[in-house]
């Protein structure tokens, strides 16, 4: 299967997108969906080799942020990517609409308290962004997040993107690094899987009518997830957006993304010193004199 591009997937640090003219959902590397799945098998391998080796290592993490419009794949890409993980060394969290509990703290409380310990990889379903595109969508929901009335006009958004990117920066200075997905589905599609939702009997557990209210605000979802895109895309987090059209070539992307970046990392085992081969040896030798 061919290599792909991984830079026709990355948003540039500070450029202005657009999603319609920058990003095809349809796009696909020449390839079958029968070699796409005998690659996936590989790299899955090649996945939790890493994996491995990042839980020895213990010293660096990994958090990995999935955001999408509806029926774009997000369950189904964490499935089909992670599915050779030991799951001793992963956590999924999918985040909801807040509790109130939750709104009574600020909106990055939730997933800070949720973030992988070292040695782990963790997966947000949902996230923090969802304070910078459901919200803004929907502004009545800002008035449930009781801020003080001076903090709600003019600027908001702009101290939101601040606020992501320096608590980004703040994570990978600290030895987690932040993978961002975007899958990028097209409305078309995306009606074609809420109708597959609806006429298939096992599928109708995934549907509901507030997805439909939802898609009636696509063009401002779209608005805001450009936006949100070119202010909190930057050199140690860049999102990458991800063509969802073709579920294969969704999980083909998102794991091209995570083997490159693991690449860089390149996590190592713990090296053994002098003295710790010294009691591996006793340890050796009282094994053998045992009867």
């Amino acid at each position: 299967m061919k290599e792909l591009d991984l830079d026709r997937l990355r948003v540039d640090p500070g450029k202005k997108i657009s999603l319609r003219e920058d990003f095809d959902p349809g796009y696909k590397v020449a390839a079958t969906k029968a070699q796409a799945q005998l690659w996936l098998e590989q790299a899955r391998a090649l996945l939790a080799n890493y994996q491995e080796r990042l839980y020895a290592e213990n010293t660096r993490g990994m958090l990995m942020i999935f955001q999408a419009m509806d029926a774009a794949g997000k369950d189904g890409t964490i499935k089909h990517v992670m599915s050779g993980i030991n799951p001793m060394g992963c956590q999924v969290f999918s985040f909801k609409a807040p509790s109130a509990e939750e709104l009574d703290h600020d909106f990055l409380w939730r997933c800070f308290k949720a973030l992988p310990e070292r040695g782990r990889l963790g997966i947000f379903n949902r996230s923090y962004y969802e304070d910078v595109l459901i919200v803004r969508v929907h502004p009545h929901i800002l008035d449930g997040q009781q801020l003080p009335p001076g903090l709600k006009g003019k600027g908001i958004w702009k101290r939101r993107f601040e606020h992501i990117r320096q608590f980004e920066k703040y994570l990978v200075e600290n030895g987690i690094e932040v993978v961002k997905f975007f899958l990028n589905v097209s409305k078309a599609e995306q009606k074609k899987r809420f109708l597959a939702r609806i006429d298939q009997p096992e599928k109708n557990w995934k549907f509901s009518p507030a997805d439909v209210r939802e898609r009636a605000h696509w063009e401002d979802y779209q608005r805001a997830y450009e936006d949100a895109l070119s202010h909190t895309s930057t050199r140690y987090a860049p999102w990458y957006v991800v063509p969802a059209d073709h579920k294969w070539m969704t999980h083909v992307s998102v794991m091209s993304v995570l083997l490159a970046r693991f690449k860089e990392m390149d996590p190592r085992f713990p090296e053994v010193d002098d003295q710790a081969r010294e009691r591996l040896a006793e340890a050796r030798r009282l094994l053998e004199s045992e009867d």
